[in-house]
């Protein structure tokens, strides 16, 4: 027993750069994330006020990848009731937790918006989750889902869930790539 023991090669734990460097490497999520880079025009609607009807709006959409394919940054332009209206947002896929992250800022507000969440099963949805504590109407928790439905069109569409419990659609967008 003793001479097995003496024998055996100790296992090697890897190191931490090892596992950082694992972690770091763009892999599946990121090439999905990579087929929404591109120049997108956009027209959607969204619920201004509960009750009333959705406002149109259209916009573009200048979507690259940044930091060696890791993130998708999003810089979107275009004008919402009569008023210009601009947007940046970033989303990655984060190896060590293997959750979707984004952030999310604009010319509406101040805050910035952190989501995260996962992709579906079909490997081309993502839906995501943010806490949010709403000027108007207190905490909320919003949803996000970001489809590819083919090479040249995404979906995204937002829900709300306020006080009454209740979800309700706030707001959808179909980005059509440019030509």
């Amino acid at each position: 027993m003793a001479r097995e023991s003496a024998q055996r090669k100790p296992v090697e734990k890897p190191s931490a750069m090892d596992v950082y460097r694992e972690l770091a490497t763009p892999g599946a999520p990121h090439r999905l994330l990579a087929g929404m880079a591109g120049s997108w025009n956009v027209k959607g609607s969204c619920v201004m006020e509960t009750g009333k009807p959705p406002v149109e709006h259209t916009g573009v959409s200048e979507q690259r990848m940044i930091l060696d394919g890791r993130f998708l940054q999003q810089e979107f332009s275009g004008e919402m009731m009569g008023s210009r209206f601009s947007g940046i947002g970033f989303t990655g896929y984060d190896n060590h937790t293997g959750k979707y992250v984004s952030t999310w800022m604009d010319s509406m507000g101040t805050g910035i918006y952190y989501f995260e969440g996962t992709a579906g099963t079909d490997g081309r949805t993502i839906t995501q989750t943010c806490d949010y504590d709403d000027p108007v109407q207190g905490p909320v928790k919003w949803r996000s889902v970001t489809k590819v439905v083919d090479s040249d069109t995404l979906g995204f569409e937002m829900y709300i869930t306020g006080k009454s419990g209740r979800e309700e659609k706030m707001a959808e967008m179909t980005y059509t790539r440019k030509p």
